[in-house]
């Protein structure tokens, strides 16, 4: 079943542990008004490519990868070619590939269970943890999101926890205090990775005649960005400013 890949990082550092391939997807169901990558969105575009040349790739840099890397799954949001990717990660299991998938993790079906099931590492986007705030960013609830966690806990899948702090809408203290009390006794969170709000995309937009609605929202501080990990770390042991 063909793939829709939107385009490819070699060595990439950001996605997932070691040195790593990561192959951005096509596709999107959240529309979030930071959206770096806006021309991922619509699933229709893309380059149609075939799994066994992504297979390919990742042997080809296998050599690279060492103990800790591997082949990450971006987008886009993955799990909407969950059923596509299934034996494409069978056959880069069998040639001893490490696998990342970066979700939103609202997407559920047996499909995405399976995926699941065949990844090494989820890295589990969570874009805020009130569902009023989450909604006015993604267009888009978090139920899901949440019980995408509680499922990969009970499955005792390890998943690291990726948070985007935009400033007036994700920076909430009482919302990340909330979300550490929620996720506190986790087991299966081995790490907690603050990405820093940044407006690199904004030029993809015009390029697209759509309006960016952030346009006066400034970067963060790192005074902000301390601010924010001394409160993730009263509830998890690894927090990372990425």
């Amino acid at each position: 079943m063909d793939i829709r890949v939107h385009s490819y990082e070699s060595m990439g550092t950001f996605d997932g542990p070691g040195l790593r391939l990561v192959v951005f997807l096509q596709g999107c169901n959240f529309r979030c008004l930071y959206c770096a990558n806006p021309d991922t969105i619509a699933i229709k575009e893309g380059n149609i490519t075939q799994p066994d040349e992504i297979v390919r790739m990742a042997v080809n840099q296998k050599a690279f990868f060492g103990k800790r890397g591997g082949i990450t799954f971006s987008g886009g949001e993955p799990t909407m070619q969950a059923k596509a990717l299934i034996p494409l990660f069978k056959e880069l299991k069998e040639n001893g590939i490490h696998i990342c998938v970066d979700t939103n993790g609202s997407i559920w079906n047996d499909d995405v269970k399976e995926l699941f099931q065949l990844t090494d590492l989820v890295l589990l986007d969570v874009k805020e943890f009130n569902n009023q705030h989450h909604q006015e960013l993604t267009k888009h609830n978090n139920q899901q999101t949440l019980l995408t966690a509680e499922w990969l806990e009970k499955q005792q899948k390890p998943f690291w926890i990726r948070y985007v702090l935009v400033p007036g809408y994700s920076d909430f203290e009482e919302d990340i205090q909330a979300m550490g009390e929620h996720f506190r006794n986790y087991q299966m969170i081995e790490r907690v990775e603050i990405l820093p709000y940044h407006s690199l995309g904004v030029h993809k937009y015009e390029a697209m005649g759509q309006e960016y609605l952030l346009k006066g929202v400034k970067e963060n501080t790192p005074e902000q960005l301390e601010q924010a990990a001394q409160l993730f770390r009263r509830y998890f042991k690894t927090v990372y400013i990425n």
